[in-house]
């Protein structure tokens, strides 16, 4: 527990019974004050009125009208201070005996009257009796009381007065004898505080210092050096270029093959600060550019009249100091990591799918041609199993030729041979146009196709009209493939600030959302599904859609269909 918490605790505990007791001794003497007053209100003035009448009845005798006028006054008063238990009809029965007394006077109704005024001394002379005992009880409640919380006041008192000077005292006087043997270069000295958290916190940043100072004391130049060569020989030797950027971008590290590919000397930018390098320098200023967010985008190169490709990473350098806990950053290093040979197997892989698949489309093209001559029966009639043949023939050469596009497609996006011919479009002919395309594959299925439009007839977006119906109709086939006999696709297009949204949403069985990252991926297809395709198709979609500088996604659970969408930016 920190010592702050104790001593709030123990002088807050001391304040509060301190309050309390001047609370009960007050409420206590409150009350006898009431007691008092009481006794002198109720049973004192009684008494006193009483001790009147009897006087009064003495001299009725001598002077009869004064007497008699003295008596009904203090009659009169005692009617008002009726306070005892029987009292009332004491006073009651005095009244009766005085009036029947003053008609007819004779000793016998006198006794009666001293009898009465007798009875109410008497019920007002056990009142204060009974009133005395509850202010004495009173008294000794409030002695108990007053007592106890003073000499609870009074020990926690004494244990503040012995405890905190010794609490306090004895971590100063062991600090200050460590911090001697510190002086004196005894680095092994340390601190072990018990009790209170800042002392506890104050002996672990001692010992951290003195840990330290035991480091830097006990450490050897030459060796430290020596792990520097070692270091920087690895660094060198290194095939990927390496150059080291410290909190304040200040390049204190780059290797021999950084220095080849920045065409840069060691000596000229040792000790300066990347920004200032950037300046004459174009590779330096592209480093610069990402350094914060690194791009996925390979940087290209040329060196030694060869186009050379590098994948920049970031890798923040943070440490642990001897003795903490939390990490800190100290700087940062940016490696290019040398793909060329990658690079040029992935362009020999385009090239190949370019020129296989151009190959491929026009013999399949051939095919279907002299596939639909013959359906035409130019050459004869066909009998049943001819004309099965024939079609089955036909679905092959359309699947292939359905490949072999998707293929030259993908080979244009990953070249970045694409061209897009981007004009300013409308939304309800890009509908329109995929809706048409894909009819008759929905009729099959008896699926109907709705649309809902949320903008105005004035409304269009920047776009390739052809590719964006292409995307379209990818994503209605899709919808038609996945979708169950007899059911509904929805279109719907709206306008969400500067984007124009359209969405297919069909009710098929829908995505896991564990595959909703992988399903733009090229070659990807949900395990578990009738696969009939290649996986191409919303991998291009994606590119297509990126190209035009808009934005494509997917919402989808499992058993309650799906929605894929595309924005594109308003014209």
């Amino acid at each position: 527990m920190k010592l702050k918490t104790k001593l709030t605790l123990g002088v807050g505990l001391l304040f509060l019974l301190i309050v309390l007791l001047s609370v009960i001794g007050s409420v206590y003497i409150n009350k006898l004050k009431s007691d008092t007053e009481k006794i002198l209100t109720a049973n004192y003035n009684s008494l006193e009125f009483s001790k009147n009448m009897l006087l009064a009845l003495d001299h009725i005798s001598t002077d009869s009208a004064v007497a008699i006028a003295d008596f009904q006054k203090n009659n009169r008063l005692q009617e008002k201070n009726l306070t005892e238990f029987g009292e009332k009809e004491a006073t009651q029965n005095l009244n009766l005996h005085f009036n029947s007394y003053l008609k007819e006077p004779n000793s016998n109704k006198e006794k009666l009257i001293r009898e009465d005024l007798a009875r109410i001394m008497s019920l007002n002379m056990k009142g204060i009796e009974r009133k005395s005992d509850i202010a004495i009880i009173t008294a000794g409640n409030a002695t108990f009381w007053i007592v106890s919380l003073g000499t609870v006041c009074f020990l926690i008192a004494f244990i503040l007065l012995f405890n905190l000077p010794q609490t306090i005292a004895e971590p100063i006087d062991q600090l200050t004898f460590s911090i001697r043997q510190i002086a004196n270069k005894n680095y092994n000295e340390r601190v072990h505080f018990k009790g209170s958290e800042e002392f506890s916190s104050l002996a672990e940043s001692f010992n951290v210092m003195a840990e330290k100072l035991q480091e830097y004391e006990s450490s050897n130049l030459s060796k430290q050096l020596m792990e520097k060569k070692r270091i920087e020989t690895l660094v060198n030797n290194m095939h990927d270029a390496v150059i080291g950027l410290d909190e304040n971008h200040f390049i204190y590290m780059i290797n021999d093959e950084a220095l080849k590919i920045t065409n840069l000397h060691k000596e000229d930018i040792i000790g300066k600060t990347a920004h200032e390098v950037a300046i004459n320098n174009d590779l330096m200023r592209e480093l610069l550019k990402n350094i914060d967010h690194p791009v996925k985008d390979p940087i290209k190169i040329v060196r030694d009249n060869k186009e050379n490709y590098f994948e920049q990473d970031i890798v923040p350098i943070n440490i642990v100091k001897t003795g903490e806990k939390e990490k800190k950053y100290i700087g940062k290093v940016i490696l290019l990591r040398n793909i060329t040979p990658f690079k040029e197997l992935d362009f020999a892989k385009t090239n190949f799918i370019a020129t296989i698949s151009h190959e491929l489309k026009t013999p399949i093209s051939a095919i279907k041609m002299g596939v639909q001559l013959l359906g035409n029966q130019k050459f004869g009639e066909l009998n049943e199993q001819q004309q099965e043949l024939l079609k089955s023939i036909n679905e092959d050469g359309q699947r292939l030729l359905d490949i072999t596009g998707e293929l030259l497609n993908l080979s244009q996006v990953e070249s970045g041979n694409i061209r897009l011919t981007v004009e300013k479009c409308s939304p309800k002919e890009i509908v329109q146009s995929a809706v048409k395309n894909v009819e008759k594959l929905a009729e099959q299925k008896n699926i109907s196709i709705s649309t809902e439009y949320h903008l105005e007839d004035t409304d269009f977006v920047t776009a390739d009209f052809d590719k964006t119906v292409w995307v379209m109709n990818n994503f209605l086939t899709n919808a038609v493939k996945h979708s169950f006999q007899d059911e509904n696709i929805q279109i719907v297009v709206e306008k969400q600030g500067t984007f124009v949204q359209f969405s297919i949403i069909d009710t098929g069985s829908g995505i896991d959302e564990k595959y909703h990252r992988q399903i733009f991926d090229r070659y990807f297809q949900v395990p578990g599904e009738h696969q009939n395709g290649t996986g191409l198709g919303l991998a291009i979609s994606k590119n297509f859609i990126e190209k035009q500088n808009g934005e494509i996604g997917v919402k989808s659970a499992l058993n309650n269909g799906s929605t894929f969408f595309f924005r594109l930016p308003v014209s």
